[in-house]
């Protein structure tokens, strides 16, 4: 049985996950700090052939050097590295390696379809990958968090907003619930906005959510969506299998 340990280390937490013979068979998401703890006890109990690393951070030396130690031919991912389609981005020094990932599942998943990858986490992140294989970019702008931090950072007043309730008011009575309703409103009408857009612009089309703040805005937009919350696991798997073949 072939195994795969993929890692995403992201922003705000680490993700790894287990694929045995390509299927998922296991997903923990643990912080920076518990890292080595966790990802050593995966490497103990499932020992993986393959991995993969796919960092937007620059911190991290320390766990890729554990993994290196017991998988030797460990991918380490970056903007240019070889996948699965075309990536025609333009900037790939600086391209994020998640999205890499995301467009690549999504090919894998609708090969006949214009795919918009919507990934919810510390930014949005609008990701087309064209039925044609290209992947040439989308658009980026303030995930969840950064717009409620913003907010209270680059003001004198407005107060820090730790959670938001699970449907915020349109119209808010206080100062708390009008950012709420600014904060969540605003980026649901945003997201359905920008899935118009492509819409219009390519006919055989899918748009695809995924990320950690998916599941608290799958219900509040107007547009389709197909929710995949393993898109991103699923996609470096992809790339790992594409760059590294399995033992013999």
């Amino acid at each position: 049985m072939s195994v795969n340990l993929c890692i995403d280390w992201g922003n705000t937490n680490v993700k790894a996950a287990i694929f045995a013979n390509d299927k998922l068979q296991k997903q923990v998401i643990f912080s920076e700090n518990a890292a080595l703890e966790h990802v050593a006890g995966l490497l103990e109990t499932h020992k993986p052939e393959k991995a993969i690393i796919c960092s937007v951070v620059q911190s991290g030396s320390e766990l890729e050097k554990l993994i290196v130690s017991k998988i030797p031919g460990t991918l380490v991912m970056t903007g240019t590295t070889n996948v699965p389609i075309i990536n025609a981005y333009l900037s790939q020094d600086t391209l994020g390696p998640d999205r890499l990932a995301l467009v690549s599942g999504a090919h894998y998943a609708y090969p006949d379809k214009d795919n918009l990858v919507i990934s919810l986490g510390t930014c949005i992140t609008y990701n087309l990958i064209q039925k044609n294989k290209t992947f040439r970019g989308g658009a980026i702008s303030p995930g969840l968090q950064m717009r409620l931090k913003a907010m209270n950072v680059f003001t004198d007043m407005l107060p820090e907003i730790a959670s938001l309730d699970d449907e915020p008011l349109l119209l808010g009575y206080d100062t708390e619930t009008c950012i709420q309703s600014g904060a969540a409103n605003g980026m649901a009408s945003e997201i359905d906005g920008m899935i118009r857009a492509f819409q219009e612009r390519y006919t055989d089309f899918n748009a695809i959510l995924t990320g950690g703040d998916a599941p608290y805005f799958a219900a509040k937009l107007k547009s389709k969506i197909f929710a995949d919350p393993d898109l991103l696991m699923k996609g470096l798997n992809l790339i790992l299998n594409h760059n590294v073949p399995f033992p013999q």
